[in-house]
């Protein structure tokens, strides 16, 4: 299940501060099998029951930057959108997400800089309201000045 807003672009002389967007997806046993084939990280605590029911999360669970890559699609897909180039990202995992949970993921604008195209970003994930990641992006955004 995927619920998002409207996909597209924002251009820098268009995005307002305290902007923001997000999309809601449910992370799936699929989406964990398909992450760890994709970055090659195939760590036992994502894929095998057995042995995540022995760690500290006591069960299977996602791979953190599967769950920031949520923050990445807001981005891409809504603000700023298309055409955006990511320049950093800080994180910070909170807390696990599970197979079947359902993750809240959202950006808020919280500088803008129209002269170098520049937006920070404050990004957080959740799931039942308990945020399990939290960060801060810079983008560069797309201009209508280059279209």
């Amino acid at each position: 299940m995927l619920d998002n807003q409207p996909r597209g672009t924002i251009c820098i002389e268009d995005i307002e501060m305290g902007m923001t967007r997000y999309i809601r997806k449910v992370v799936t046993d699929k989406d964990i099998e398909m992450f760890a084939e994709v970055s090659t990280d195939r760590n036992p605590v994502h894929l095998d029951d057995a042995y995540a029911q022995d760690t500290i999360f006591e069960g299977r669970i996602a791979h953190g930057m599967l769950t920031a890559g949520l923050i990445s699609a807001v981005i891409g897909e809504q603000l700023p959108g298309h055409g955006t180039i990511y320049m950093s990202q800080n994180l910070k995992f909170l807390a696990p997400v599970r197979p079947g949970d359902l993750v809240y993921a959202e950006v808020k604008v919280t500088d803008i800089v129209i002269d170098k195209r520049r937006v920070k970003l404050e990004c957080k994930c959740e799931v039942e309201g308990k945020k399990v990641l939290v960060g801060e992006a810079m983008v560069m955004a797309p201009s209508r000045k280059f279209d």
